[in-house]
């Protein structure tokens, strides 16, 4: 199974873009601010392509995608969320998009755990592309 992420815009506060699984449009993702120097807990992860396990989060205390080998981050996971505030690194997924928010987080975690759940127990691999738009914004430093 491959999820690409196209991040799209970037504010001062967020980076917002769209989630397709095995080419589908899936829903809208929320980052933090994709920056050249790492802020902990402000900062998107590096473009680039990962493995994908789900495993027991320590900190949700339940079991999350969660992303391997992400350079400079640890426990980068996919999970539901709205705003900034609610990731420190981390992917959130929603149903619909505003500024810098995403919105219907709950349905569309849900509906993309149960793939990403599926395609592990069906023995698939499971890996993300984060792919970065030539016209997406980099004000924040």
């Amino acid at each position: 199974m491959l999820i690409e992420v196209q991040r799209n815009t970037s504010s001062a506060n967020s980076t917002i873009g769209k989630m397709y699984v095995d080419g589908q449009f899936e829903c809208y993702t929320l980052e933090d601010v994709v920056r050249i120097a790492k802020i902990p807990g402000k900062t998107a992860i590096p473009a680039g392509r990962y493995a994908i396990v789900v495993d027991m989060s320590t900190r949700f205390h339940k079991r999350m995608p969660r992303l391997l080998n992400v350079p400079s981050f640890a426990g980068v996971r996919i999970h539901a969320g709205n705003t900034a505030a609610d990731t420190e690194g981390c992917i959130l997924v929603g149903r619909v998009k505003g500024v810098d928010r995403v919105g219907q987080s709950r349905l569309a975690y849900g509906v993309l755990f149960g793939k990403i759940n599926k395609a592990l127990r069906d023995g698939h691999t499971v890996t993300i592309d984060i792919k970065v738009a030539t016209q997406l914004s980099h004000k924040a430093k």
